[in-house]
């Protein structure tokens, strides 16, 4: 996707008002979240240790920011992708039990990202993780928990346009699910972002299901996806048809986490079993983690849809190219 500027376009909020409503969102969804699926607010790293493995490797290909420090001579450290393996060493560490969890203000810098408008190099997102039992690994409890999230995500755009009518934009009621291969089945000559489109604009809302192994007829992944994170048979993304940008945008991608089993078979599809050696994984495989469920929720972008922006730099402060600025403000887009 490249940018995209909308006809007409109107931000309805000024600056000072678009502030205002995302200090709002933020507050009042992390309230809402966090008494729907029973987490507690953590703090959490921005920076871990390479060595440990805790840092998530999203594609395989983006590299992250990395540095040294005099206090840890011989370390790398590394600003995080995101937070998914930390969190389920938290909730060991911290002792939390059966179906609590946690959420944590997770900030990332992602420097080889493609920047349009919705993709910034800085990621700014609720990080959330529970303990479910191992026989809650199943599609029901994955969708159970979508469905818990989008209806905190629903009454959001009902307190939004109580405050701010003028610039709410509308959600539909309910979430559809289906999985990458059934979206392949029905348009195998699309590529996946197209079926993402098609199948977004079809239903407003949907959860795509099974991301991360190869596909029967392009035997490509529909999108990657670590191996050692969320199980690629229980995990997915919720996604919005989004009408002033006709097209879907990502709101959250979430799964249930890798058992021992399924995370030893995914390393060698993967052909990443040298990881089975680090601490994390070690942990994992030896039964010493807990069995959970968890996500990452856009914060700049869940403001975005809510209030009907036309670009995620309207709701976050970040750098972008001088092109994309003056584009941006020729139309009347408010960059912060």
């Amino acid at each position: 996707m490249s940018l995209v500027i909308p006809r007409d376009y109107d931000p309805k909020l000024s600056i000072r008002e678009t502030e205002a409503a995302i200090r709002y969102i933020r507050e009042t969804f992390q309230d809402e979240i966090s008494q729907e699926l029973n987490l507690q607010r953590m703090s959490a790293p921005m920076f871990v240790e390479k060595s440990t493995g805790l840092n998530d490797n999203l594609n395989g290909i983006e590299q992250p920011v990395s540095f040294t420090m005099a206090g840890l001579p011989g370390e790398t450290i590394e600003v995080v992708h995101s937070l998914a393996k930390w969190k389920r060493y938290a909730l060991k560490r911290y002792g939390f039990g059966m179906h609590e969890g946690l959420y944590t203000n997770m900030n990332a810098i992602r420097k080889d990202e493609e920047l349009d408008n919705y993709h910034s190099i800085y990621v700014d997102q609720w990080d959330w993780e529970k303990v479910i039992a191992k026989e809650e690994r199943t599609e029901e409890t994955l969708k159970r928990t979508v469905r818990q999230i989008f209806k905190v995500i629903k009454h959001m755009e009902h307190e939004v346009w109580y405050k701010y009518p003028q610039a709410v934009h509308h959600l539909p009621d309910q979430v559809h699910f289906i999985t990458t291969q059934e979206l392949e089945d029905r348009w195998p000559e699309l590529a996946p972002l197209e079926r993402e489109n098609r199948i977004a604009k079809e239903y407003g809302a949907v959860f795509v299901m099974q991301i991360g192994g190869k596909l029967r007829q392009s035997q490509e992944p529909h999108d990657g996806r670590a191996p050692d994170y969320d199980d690629w048979e229980l995990n997915g993304d919720l996604l919005f048809w989004y009408e002033p940008l006709q097209s879907r945008i990502e709101i959250s991608s979430m799964g249930i986490r890798v058992s021992e089993e399924s995370m030893r078979k995914q390393l060698k599809l993967a052909h990443a079993e040298e990881r089975e050696d680090l601490p994390f994984h070690k942990m994992l495989l030896n039964g010493e983690l807990p069995y959970t469920i968890g996500g990452g929720i856009g914060q700049s972008r869940l403001c975005m849809l809510l209030l009907g922006k036309a670009h995620i730099g309207e709701v976050q402060a970040s750098l972008w190219p001088e092109d994309m600025l003056a584009q941006c403000a020729a139309a009347g887009i408010q960059i912060l």
